[in-house]
């Protein structure tokens, strides 16, 4: 009998003793897993690679709503600017952009028939990546009559309410004061690619050899239309198709030695036209209906590496692509050089079904915390 108390009261102070301890460790436990509380989710279900953290331009700040915090939310949020190390805003010449207020908006509208505007905040890190990239374009578009502007959202709540602003940065197109979110991705050139594209035909003559040299060096990616005629059906399905493609140039020729140049044979039927990358599959000829739907397709399903390299400026153009299914390959750089080759072999039978990724492991940046959120550990190649 006296045994049995005895271990009844030894079992009592246990269990004091493990309803005191256990919490604290609950939470620590919570406070180690809160960085990877994204993963809870996927378990048992397919994972879509637009979800990854902070990799991706879409994953933009939040902006934040007055007396609200959104403790329980599972992607990190900026609401206030450090107090400990105050941002300083690097020197970046944006003698171009101008920037306005409440006071001023009003007037940029009136007298600017073309005008871009950024909802930025000062700590913001997609906003400081922006800037740079921003200020160049707003510099290449003064002289084409298209002013950038940028708006403080911290400071002109007001506007950033007037104007829905949720994300930071938010970025509009205006045209008579009516505005548009700009879908692209956000650096300079495609920034000004998509601007021409709507102030102009979103399409191009190439008519002597120097131009058609000048493209061909500069450009990273283009379409050329080998046509009859530079008006007419064949270039207006040409046309809506630059529209619909924000990150392509599209061009057009009746000239036979720019034809060549840009790899079409000069007595190819026409309407024909061509897609020329600076990749490993460099030329990619269209076979199908000339027609704005078909064309768009063909661009849309060659215009990608046969294998992207994962990086942030490389995230937007696998996250908006129509095609959502992914094969990556995991592997260090200093193997990659054996296994990148076999799957862009593998590649070019699955274009339009499948982009192929890779993923280099080593890279602290992009690529290990898309290695860490998969599971994916050593060198490769997985």
């Amino acid at each position: 009998m006296t045994s049995f108390r005895c271990f009844l009261v030894l079992s009592l102070v246990s269990f004091l003793l493990l309803s005191t301890v256990l919490p604290s460790i609950s939470t620590n436990d919570e406070q180690d897993d809160e960085d990877l509380r994204f993963l809870e989710e996927t378990e048992g279900k397919s994972v879509d690679i637009a979800s990854l953290p902070h990799l991706s331009d879409s994953d933009d700040d939040q902006f934040p709503e007055d007396d609200e915090e959104d403790e329980d939310s599972g992607s990190e949020q900026e609401t206030d600017a450090p107090l400990s190390d105050p941002y300083k805003e690097p020197q970046i010449d944006e003698k171009d952009v101008v920037v306005l207020t409440q006071g001023n908006f009003s007037d940029f509208i009136k007298n600017n028939k073309f005008g871009m505007v950024e909802f930025y905040a000062p700590w913001c890190g997609h906003c400081q990546s922006l800037a740079p990239e921003y200020a160049a374009a707003a510099t290449e578009m003064k002289g084409e009559g298209v002013v950038l502007a940028k708006v403080d959202a911290t400071q002109e709540d007001e506007l950033a309410e007037e104007y829905d602003v949720e994300g930071l940065p938010t970025i509009y197109f205006l045209v008579d004061g009516k505005h548009t979110l700009y879908p692209a991705a956000r650096n300079k050139d495609a920034i000004v690619t998509w601007i021409k594209k709507q102030i102009g035909p979103g399409i191009y003559n190439v008519t002597t050899l120097d131009d058609a040299e000048r493209i061909l060096t500069s450009e990273s990616e283009v379409a050329l239309g080998y046509l009859n005629s530079l008006v007419g059906p064949e270039s207006d399905e040409l046309a809506a198709t630059s529209k619909l493609l924000d990150d392509i140039k599209f061009y057009q020729t009746m000239n036979p030695d720019v034809a060549k140049l840009f790899h079409i044979d000069p007595e190819v039927k026409r309407p024909a036209l061509v897609l020329l990358k600076k990749d490993a599959e460099k030329i990619c000829h269209f076979d199908g209906l000339f027609v704005k739907t078909a064309i768009s397709e063909f661009v849309t399903s060659n215009k990608l590496p046969l294998v992207t390299i994962f990086s942030r400026e490389s995230a937007p153009s696998i996250f908006e692509s129509s095609i959502k299914m992914h094969l990556l390959l995991f592997a260090t750089l200093n193997i990659s050089e054996k296994y990148i080759p076999v799957l862009q072999e593998a590649a070019k039978l699955f274009k339009g079904k499948l982009i192929s990724i890779y993923v280099q492991v080593d890279n602290e940046e992009s690529g290990k915390p898309v290695a860490n959120f998969f599971g994916v550990s050593g060198n490769g190649p997985t």
